[in-house]
């Protein structure tokens, strides 16, 4: 006989024995903790932050056709009251200062201490709790100059002095946003991914995040992992059950239900962070092999210089183009040679930069003459590659030698004849740079997930993993694999912020914009 039991908003079939009994102390102390999720983050961190208003100029440096102010804060009525109200005592028979109804725009002057204009524009009013931060919101939309926007700003601070406000720091706005619940850890990071977006689908997948779709994914998974943890805890006082209850509540089947959804957020979020880092493509070789021309041919630009003389590049030459919306940063690099062939001190230097620059690639393509075929100096070259970073060997020059532009894979090595002087095979070398990075086209499904995003995901994959050899034993230890769902789903919370370190939020706001 089995009963429902409704114990975090989630109803299953537990036996009804275990309905019956106490419930242990371990479980009625996580069913506490279940009941008010979130709480000790952003409790802890509301009542500890120093939240006097903030001020920043939201709009980049220099000059513009428009500039903006923006300012949050609890209440922000005293500094309104102070840039467009009446000054002293309000006599009998006059209106009272002026407050903005929210969501309206107003034209108004901006005014300094003695009543003089400053600049002219619209004012935002936004209340509390419907704002971007949750707080009160002022905007101060004027021309967008960099004099009249930090002589606006330094008036706003003066105004601002009784009520303590201060200059926001970087992210400080979308942090305060965080904390007070207009959006979650990932959503946060989705506005700065948003911002810094260098192509239409990296701004489309930014978008996408923003809008909470990544976060529903992961808070989906958790919610799995959630009613998975809450049936083992319920079976911890019943040992002499376990058996029974594992093939009951089909524990196999949820934890490899749980693994199947973790994997395909995690195919999804790889590429999302592909898309959001682009890769970086270094091309490496001996002088005059194309890899100037190659740069060119591939951003349809004359980036590089082109001569016939050895030794034209002495330093990188970098480009970014697209292919297929994938940001892709092309380095052009010195010509390989050893430093006893080097013509000078200069085209040293650049060599030893050029093997800096392969170092850190994260696709290699060595440039090599398809007439001549590989010499010696070329495969010593390829000896001295990194052994992690993946290497295309492209062919130049097939409208000298002859061979017909293809794709072939000799030994393990990708290998790809073009030639920059007529175009042929460059379609091909797009689609290697694409597999060799292991992007592919997604649709709509990518989110613009971050590195830290994958890692948390690896670790609950560990975690998962983990849990399923404990449920393989002969008499499974509930307790450890209740044990490894709780830190599964701690990991996977963190992405969301739900379960995060002030260092880790620290560390991801700090490296905002200023104003947002």
């Amino acid at each position: 006989m089995h009963a429902k039991h409704d114990t975090v908003g989630q109803s299953f079939d537990i036996p009804h024995k275990m309905v019956e009994n106490k419930l242990s102390a371990n479980r009625r102390k996580y069913i506490r903790d279940r009941q008010r999720p979130n709480r000790s983050i952003k409790t802890a961190c509301t009542m500890n932050i120093d939240s006097p208003p903030i001020i920043a100029i939201a709009t980049p440096p220099g000059r513009g056709g428009i500039g903006i102010i923006r300012i949050s804060g609890k209440d922000l009525s005293p500094l309104i009251t102070a840039l467009f109200g009446k000054k002293g005592t309000r006599k009998k028979g006059q209106p009272p200062p002026w407050k903005p109804t929210p969501r309206h725009a107003y034209f108004k002057s901006f005014t300094d201490e003695k009543g003089q204009t400053i600049d002219e524009g619209l004012v935002l009013y936004f209340q509390a709790p419907h704002s971007y931060t949750g707080e009160d919101v002022l905007e101060l939309h004027g021309h967008g100059g960099t004099a009249v926007m930090t002589v606006l700003q330094d008036r706003c601070l003066r105004a601002g002095k009784s009520i303590g406000l201060r200059l926001a720091e970087p992210g400080e706005f979308t942090y305060r946003a965080f904390l007070n619940d207009k959006m979650d850890l990932a959503q946060a990071e989705a506005v700065a991914d948003l911002i810094e977006a260098s192509t239409e689908a990296a701004a489309r997948s930014a978008s996408r995040s923003l809008s909470g779709l990544f976060s529903r994914e992961i808070g989906a998974l958790v919610e799995k992992i959630v009613q998975l943890r809450v049936l083992v805890e319920s079976a911890l006082d019943f040992p002499e059950e376990d058996i029974e209850f594992i093939g009951k509540m089909d524990v196999h089947g949820k934890l490899n239900e749980i693994r199947t959804l973790l994997s395909e957020i995690f195919t999804h979020s790889a590429q999302g962070a592909i898309l959001r880092e682009g890769i970086h493509v270094v091309l490496a070789g001996q002088t005059n092999v194309g890899k100037s021309s190659l740069l060119n041919a591939l951003s349809g630009a004359d980036t590089a210089i082109v001569t016939a003389l050895a030794g034209t590049t002495r330093d990188k030459v970098t480009e970014t183009i697209q292919i297929n919306g994938l940001p892709v940063t092309l380095i052009d690099t010195a010509g390989l040679r050893s430093n006893q062939q080097a013509s000078d001190e200069v085209e040293r230097i650049g060599i030893e930069r050029a093997w800096d620059e392969i170092g850190r690639a994260d696709i290699i393509l060595h440039l090599l003459d398809a007439g001549h075929g590989p010499s010696r100096h070329d495969e010593k070259i390829a000896e001295a590659f990194p052994p992690d970073i993946p290497v295309i060997q492209v062919w130049n020059k097939i409208d000298l030698s002859g061979h017909r532009p293809s794709v072939d894979n000799i030994m393990g090595i990708t290998q790809v004849y073009v030639s920059t002087t007529d175009g042929r095979g460059l379609d091909l070398l797009r689609e290697e740079l694409l597999r060799v990075a292991g992007w592919h086209q997604t649709g709509e499904s990518a989110y613009l997930a971050r590195e830290r995003h994958l890692i948390a995901m690896q670790v609950a994959a560990d975690h998962i993993e983990n849990a399923s050899g404990h449920l393989a034993e002969a008499n499974p230890p509930l307790d450890l694999l209740a044990e490894e769902m709780k830190l599964a789903q701690n990991v996977m919370s963190s992405i969301t912020g739900s379960f995060a370190p002030d260092d880790l939020l620290g560390a991801i706001f700090a490296r905002f914009c200023i104003g947002k």
